[in-house]
This record gives C-alpha cells, structure tokens and sequence, in this order.
C-alpha cells in the first residue's frame, strides 16, 4: 500500500460556539437520521423548510463529480444508525480554502437530492472557516449480518470510511467505462461477485426476482471526483496489464474515500492512493487452463471478439464491415492474444465465434489466425480448419460467423461440414398493433439475423462425435415481441433481454437438426443466453407439463428464403441435451460479465453418451473478469501499456470440455500382448516342474 502522509485529529469537539458565532447548533447526526431520509425533511418534499446551521472537519473536496465539499463531526453520537457525515453543496469548486482537515461552519437547507441528503449553500453561501486540526481518520466500513450493503452505506452516508479485509468488498465489475455516465469507473459488492439472476434460477421465478432485487442492493461504484483519463486508475497509478491489474472477485482494501449517492447508486469516491498490494486476489491469473492435459480429447468454445482482416489485405466479407481493429498493429496484437490463449488451451478441436466471415482462402481471416497458431505448435499437433463449399465459402450473410479447428493428427473428418441456417425475423411497418394507454399503434417494421451454425462429424478412436458450432442473436436490439411487450426502450421484466424468442427459434431449429444424430453430440458456442434462459431449457430438459413458464418462438420468421413461423408456436418439450457444466459444478459458471453481473453466455450441450464421457470442464477465466481497458484496442486506452499475454485476449472466457475417447484397439492390443506373456509363462513354469496350483 502507498502510505499517504496526513496529521490524524483526535475525537476532540470543534469550538462551535466560537466557528458559528453563537447560532444555534444541530448536530450532523441529527439532520441525517436513522433511516434513508433526513427527518427534517418533510416526506414528499425534497428540501426542509427551515435552514440549519452544523459544523464539522472537511474530509474531501468532489470538485466535479458532486461540486461541494463532505463535513465530518469528529466525535458522532456514537449510534451506528446514523451516519456522522454529510456532503455540502456549493454549485461549483468550493474556495481553495476549504480543505481536508479544517474546521468548518456551514449554514443552508436540508435537502434529499435524488436520495443523497445535502446541506445546500449554493445561493447564499453561508459559511465560516476555523482552524486546520488534521484529517480525520478513517472509518472501517462495515456490514452487519443480515444487513444488505444498501442499508449498511445509508448509515455510512457522507462519512469517510476505509475498506478492509473484514469490510469484504470485492470487484463485481473491473475497471472500466461505465456507459450509463461515460466515466471509467468500478463497482464493488459485499461477499462475492453479483450473479445473473437467471444464470441461477428460471426467469420470472421467486428466486430469480428476489436474487435481482438483492443485486440491485450490493453495489457501489468506485468513481473518483475527476473523470479519469483514458488508461488511468486515479486511485491506482501502478495500474497495468502484467501485475498491476483489477479481477472481478479481488478484495479491496486499504483505500479510503466518502460514501455519496447519485444515479441511484452508491458511489465511494477514493480520497488515497494504493497498490497491486492491496488487492486480495481470491481467484487470482492462471496462465494454462486446469484441464488443459486432462482427458483423451479435450474440446474448446471461444469467441474471438470480431477477429478481422479484411482491411489489412485479407478478402472482404459479405457486408463489407469491419467490425473488429481498424489499425494493423492492433489486428496483430490481438490475433497475438487470442494464439497465446489458445495454445494454452491445448484443445483439440476449438469451436470459435466472431470470426470475419471472409471465407476460407489463403487470404481469409481463419487461415490468418490458424497460421499464427500453427507457427506455435509441434508439427503433430497443428491445426486445420473446417472449410464449407457451398455460398461461396461463406457461412451466412453476416460479417461475422463461426469456424471450427481441428488437429488432424487426434481426429479425422466424417463427412462434410454442414452450414444450419437460422431464422430470420422479417416484418414491415404497419402490420400488427398494440394499445398504448388507449391508444393504439402499428409497429415499425424489423428485419433481424442471426449467426448460422456449422455441424461437423469427426473420428475419434473409431467413435463418431458431432460438433455443432452456435452463435444466436445477442440481447441488445429489440425484436417484434420486444416491441409488443412495451420492452423497446428497456430491459424486460424477465431478464432475458432483447429478443429472447427469436434466440428460442433458433434453439429450435439447432435441437430438430440433431434429433437423429448417431454417436455424441456436443453443442457449443455463444447461445446469448444465460443457464436457466429459455433457449437453454429448450435444448435440454424443459417440459411444458412441469413448468408454470410458457415458452414461445419468436413470429414473422423465414428459414432458408421461406416462410417459417409466421405465428408464435409454444413450445411444449426441450430436446433432452445436457448442461455439461451445470452437471460438473452447479449452475452458479460464467463466462461472461455484463453491468456488473457474471453468468454464462458460452455453453457446452451434450447427449447422454457425450455426458458420460465427460472427463472436466472449465471456464478459463482470462477474459471476464479482467478490464477490457487490456483488449487490443487503443480507442479508450491513452497511452496504456499493452501486453501480449492471454488475458483480455476476448471479451468471452473460453469454455474447454476434456472427454474420455479411450483407444479400444490399442486397449485390445495390450490386453493380447499381456496374455501372451501370460501364456508364456505358465509355460515356462510346467516346463520347470512348478506347481501351478501354488499361484503364478
């Protein structure tokens, strides 16, 4: 930890008499109260009506996150009900004056602004400055038992509080940009690392919303008072890629800030600096996968984060798009990252995602990226890639697709890949309607995609297995059932995002195309869609006849240029795959981390034979957890130090399945050469008059 140099005052009371000139005194305590509002304010009124006068030491200035300055009475009344502190509002920088460790004497109205209780001296400035007597130290921070962080930081609100190991605040979401404010910023939780809720438990249900609302009420967010410029941590100077970094599930501790409230989120605001030190790693880096040498065959899911190369000399894809690194240095530093991950990974067959859909060509992305893999393999264990020969080479219409590797010297090819188209969703303006208080509307129209799949039989040991490689519609643009349900502007009720039933379409059509497979199954890739979505029941173990939640396709869709399911179809049983890692750990996996949440977007399905060969399985997790700010792009990172190393090398943490694929014929060739020897033997023994009888 960086010691901050700094005078500690005793709990020694302020002059108030003297500072506030004979006025009439109320205690910071008193105006804040013991429950979430101040009792001066009068419920349903955001400001009190009469002004009061308090005092206390200044313990931080927020120039620009909150314009004011945060007060402190140094003794309290020693309740743990209510907090000592609270912020005072200026309206802009307050004089320069006004400084941690001073006494001072502040004059204005209560207010309750947008749940943050305030001393407001923006108009009049009323106000009176004493003596410097040092700052005041730091209050441990802590959570009760049975008490959510929320009610735990009101009592806390406005006061200077320290983060200790006891205080048990772990990073729920790395350091970086915080789209709801455009600020790089964190957020921490009490315990552990926040869950998606439906990564748990089925949409909708009692467990799902309770588990929500629980979220909801363990967070703060780590913002400093200036934004932080681009690839800095302001409260950690030593932040960098190789032993400086932030993990989702660090400890914090030793840092010390002020509680305030704002965007209806606690935010702790560091007043000191620390270091790598300081940071309790409790799920800390691995540099090779736990499962990478387990196992006869081991099989990987990785989304590769928009691997493009079209605009460095590679050939164009469908759209013309390039949705991944705009400048060649930043292409080869993140196909760098992605082959040192993968060459860690040691898998045998890697079902990637997000892949340029340029084809197969000496100039195509994946021979770009299976070059470079390849330049790091032993002559027997190098990759090839799955090629399509129909449209061209092309896997569907979008920039992007999926792609399958494969070492030919572990497994051989059966037959030929198989593209699987996926629906569409194509609907004009004006075709159905929906009531909006009263009134009614006609939608705008929607014509929506998703990702084709790729099938492919390989050879193992003379046993067949098929790889089907997914990548469904991801949950940011709406779809027309987002728009029926009033959800186009907002997260729906059930958590699933946008366009849950067109990824339930897709699963549909995924689950009919592998109903009569011979040998094992295993369906991979990124499904969009966390553990207990309704995409998942479908393909595994959902039963209309058992479960209060009804399932529906999306409408409006077309399959192969056809029509396919002009109208919403319930769906009545799911198509009996396995969750290979629920079945292993639970469903409490992940492999993806979104607004502070972590669950699984990256799936690993099997059938029954392919679930009994199920050796291990692992979410590597070099990518979830860390800070994008350590990707390869350099758009929102200054001058940042970028490292090579496998973390960050996608926003997904690959999936890895080992699977039991025993030889049967080396097994039967063993077994003969030892009976052999056996025979052999008792020969020998006759021969030499032994008794057999006696045991060999």
């Amino acid at each position: 930890m960086q010691v901050q140099a700094k005078v500690v005052t005793t709990n020694a009371p302020i002059a108030a008499e003297v500072l506030c000139e004979g006025k009439t005194i109320t205690p910071i305590y008193k105006i804040q109260g013991a429950s979430s509002a101040s009792p001066l304010v009068v419920k349903g009124d955001n400001e009190s009506i009469n002004e009061v006068t308090t005092t206390g030491v200044v313990t931080a200035r927020a120039d620009r996150l909150y314009k004011g300055f945060f007060i402190q009475d140094p003794q309290g009344d020693g309740s743990p009900l209510t907090s000592d502190g609270i912020f005072v509002h200026w309206g802009a920088s307050a004089p320069a004056e006004i400084v941690p460790g001073m006494e001072i004497c502040v004059t204005g109205k209560v207010q309750e602004h947008a749940g943050f209780t305030q001393i407001n001296i923006e108009e009049q400035q009323k106000f009176s400055i004493g003596k410097h007597v040092g700052e005041l130290a730091a209050t441990p921070l802590q959570i009760k038992e049975n008490q959510s962080l929320a009610q735990a930081l009101e009592q806390f609100e406005g006061m200077k509080v320290v983060l200790t190991a006891a205080s048990d605040m772990q990073v729920t979401r790395s350091f970086s940009l915080d789209y709801d404010s455009y600020r790089n910023n964190m957020v921490l939780s009490h315990q552990a690392p926040l869950m998606k809720a439906t990564q748990v438990y089925a949409p909708l249900s009692a467990e799902a919303i309770a588990l929500n609302h629980a979220n909801i009420a363990n967070q703060i967010v780590v913002e400093s008072d200036y934004k932080a410029e681009h690839g800095k941590v302001p409260y950690f100077p030593n932040f960098n890629a190789e032993n400086g970094y932030i993990r989702i599930g660090d400890t914090l501790t030793n840092i010390e800030g002020v509680i305030g409230y704002s965007y209806d989120k606690y935010r702790f605001m560091p007043t000191n600096e620390i270091s790598a030190s300081d940071f309790i790693r409790n799920h800390d880096r691995s540099e090779v996968p736990a499962i990478a040498n387990q196992g006869d065959l081991r099989v990987a899911s990785f989304n590769v984060l928009n691997f493009f190369n079209s605009e460095f000399g590679g050939d164009a894809n469908p759209l013309g798009h390039n949705r991944g690194a705009k400048i060649e240095s930043e292409m080869l530093l993140q196909r760098t990252k992605i082959v040192n991950a993968m060459a860690a990974m040691n898998a045998d067959i890697i079902g990637i995602m997000e892949v340029e859909n340029n084809g197969f060509g000496e100039l195509s992305a994946i021979q770009n990226l299976v070059d470079a893999l390849n330049a790091k393999q032993a002559a027997e264990l190098t990759y090839k890639f799955v090629e399509v020969d129909d449209n061209n080479g092309l896997i569907g219409t979008d920039a992007i697709a999926v792609g399958i590797l494969y070492r030919p010297a572990v497994v051989i090819l059966d037959g030929k890949a198989k593209v699987i188209a996926t629906p569409e969703q194509h609907i004009e303006e004006g075709v159905v309607t929906r009531i909006n208080d009263g009134v009614k509307e006609t939608n705008p129209a929607y014509h929506k995609y998703q990702r084709h799949s790729l099938m492919q039989g390989f050879m193992i040991n003379d046993q067949k297995l098929t790889i089907v490689v997914n990548h469904f519609k991801s949950k940011g643009s709406g779809c027309l059932e987002d728009w029926l349900s009033f959800n186009e502007d907002s997260e729906p009720e059930d958590l699933q995002g946008k366009c849950n039933a067109f990824r339930v379409s897709a699963a549909k059509v995924i689950g009919e195309s592998i109903t009569d497979l011979d040998g094992d199954v295993l369906v991979i890739g990124d499904l969009n869609a966390y553990g207990k979505e309704d995409p998942l029941a479908v393909l595994t173990d959902y039963d209309a006849n058992l479960n209060e939640r009804v399932i529906k396709t999306a409408s409006h869709t077309r399959l192969n240029g056809l029509d396919h399911e002009v109208k919403e179809l319930v769906v009545d049983k799911g198509y009996g795959l396995i969750n290979l890692n629920t079945q292993a750990h639970g469903p409490a996996t992940y492999s993806y981390s979104y607004n502070g949440e972590l669950g699984n977007l990256d799936h690993a399905l099997g059938n029954s034979s392919l679930a009994a060969r199920v050796v291990a399985i692992e979410d590597w997790h070099i990518n979830a957890v860390e800070s994008s700010l350590f990707e390869y792009s350099s758009k929102y990172t200054g001058e940042l130090a970028k490292s090579e190393n496998a973390y960050s090398s996608s926003d997904h943490d690959p999936l890895i399945i080992a699977l039991a694929y025993p030889d049967t014929k080396a097994s039967a060739a063993s077994l003969s050469f030892l009976g052999l020897l056996l025979l052999s033997a008792l020969g020998f023994r006759r021969k030499a008059g032994v008794n057999n009888k006696s045991g060999f």
